[in-house]
């Protein structure tokens, strides 16, 4: 039951991240859904380590840096390529 908690507040982070990111990102929905899953693991597991919960656990202080973190990998994906149409119609 908790993995299915951690894949519904993933694609919330992942939706709040690419909201919150300004300009528009090329990566599709797949790609948004999987950053936010990571982007709440690292913000479970940040919570952990402070002591404010369990990894799965859905607190305040896992939720923000979770999409903190979500923001700073699509931002990554978005810099590397990820998404980007790299075949050129002229």
């Amino acid at each position: 039951m908790q993995v299915i908690g951690l894949i519904l507040i993933g694609i919330v982070i992942g939706i709040i991240a690419r909201l919150v990111l300004p300009g528009r990102q090329r990566i599709g929905a797949l790609v948004t859904v999987l950053l936010g899953i990571v982007g709440a693991l690292v913000g479970g597991i940040v919570a952990s380590a402070i002591g404010e919960g369990d990894i799965f656990e859905l607190n305040f202080i896992g939720t923000i840096v979770g999409i903190v973190a979500a923001i700073l990998l699509i931002a990554l994906a978005e810099g590397l390529g990820v998404g980007d149409d790299r075949t050129r119609r002229v």
